[in-house]
């Protein structure tokens, strides 16, 4: 019952983030352009499928695709506070998109009207983000420890940030705003001649997820009863982090990096879901991480006012409440 409450949810949401906005749509013209056929008003066509649909696919793919790696690296390394963050893959890309901001003085903005410029803030912020997946799969393959894979995870996420902060004091004060914006987060960074090649990088990691799940419960038992069972555990752990480093690495690259979305969401699954097999926990996890970003888009877009709230402040307000409650919890068990 609790499947089909989610997806309807998620349907209703959909439908808002269409529906609702700056600029008042009747419903009936929405789905008139939505059937392809020709309204009265030109520009409201274009607002629909140039705007609020891609937004509002982006929104629903990169919320189920970073609660999934929420998920999976919370199952691997046993740790509630394990996320796509910890491990610094966004901050990779963050680094790329600092260094292409810096190289180019400031003249690159988050949601920049030429291709050039959104080209070279996705390609910069993939290689930063692919150099840090390396260097985890590199450790991944030296390191047996989950544990000790987590530090390093970590240390790596700190020495990023720490080059970030340098790059950003040498930028121009341009340079520091548009590194700035990007930060922020939003969900209108995919345009529609992106949005198929979007789509089908995360569908395709998330198929893997779902194929992934009887790993993932013999994990939930630990390692040694996991090796026990026949499963490979160091190659496991490496196809893991292959599949949460592209999810991570690819939103990040589109959206900028998100936070909470991939640490809180799982919580919020199982907390509302009372289950920890992850044949039904990982699809819920997935609706509900959709269902969020549509709920922080909706809400980010204030309708009739002309202004966007940024994703990265209205996150927190879900996500941290829940990782406190999930603290607070365990302290008490």
């Amino acid at each position: 019952m609790t499947k089909y409450l989610l997806a309807i949810a998620t349907v209703v949401l959909l439908a808002l983030n269409l529906l609702v906005g700056s600029v008042h749509i009747p419903l009936g013209d929405i789905v008139d352009i939505l059937r392809g056929h020709e309204v009265a008003n030109p520009g409201y066509r274009y607002i629909i499928l140039e705007s609020r649909l891609p937004q509002a696919i982006t929104a629903l793919l990169t919320g189920a695709a970073l609660a999934t790696c929420g998920l999976m690296l919370q199952t691997m390394f046993r740790n509630p506070l394990a996320g796509p963050s910890v491990f610094g893959i966004d901050s990779g890309a963050s680094l790329g998109v600092a260094i292409v901001i810096l190289a180019m003085g400031g003249s690159v903005i988050t949601g920049m009207g030429t291709l050039s410029g959104l080209m070279a803030i996705l390609i910069s912020a993939f290689l930063g983000a692919l150099l840090v997946m390396i260097v985890l799969l590199w450790a991944a393959e030296r390191v047996r420890s989950n544990v000790m894979l987590l530090i390093v995870g970590i240390m790596t996420g700190y020495l990023v940030s720490s080059a970030i902060v340098l790059l950003n004091f040498f930028a121009t004060e341009e340079g520091v705003r548009s590194y700035m914006i990007w930060g922020m987060g939003n969900f209108s960074g995919v345009p529609l001649s992106h949005l198929p090649t979007y789509t089908f990088i995360i569908l395709m990691c998330l198929v893997i997820a779902l194929l992934m799940v009887k790993p993932l419960n013999q994990l939930m038992l630990g390692e040694q009863y996991a090796e026990g069972l026949g499963l490979n555990v160091r190659r496991f752990r490496i196809q893991l982090l292959m599949v949460t480093g592209i999810l991570t690495a690819t939103s990040t690259a589109y959206c900028g990096p998100i936070a909470f979305i991939g640490l809180a969401v799982p919580h919020i699954a199982r907390i509302l879901f009372h289950h920890t097999d992850h044949r039904h926990l990982l699809p819920v996890t997935m609706i509900m991480g959709s269902i969020v970003a549509l709920l922080c888009n909706l809400v980010c877009s204030i309708p009739f006012s002309g202004s966007v709230i940024p994703l990265n402040a209205l996150t927190p307000f879900i996500g941290a409440p829940v990782v406190i409650y999930v603290i607070l919890k365990d302290k008490n068990q």
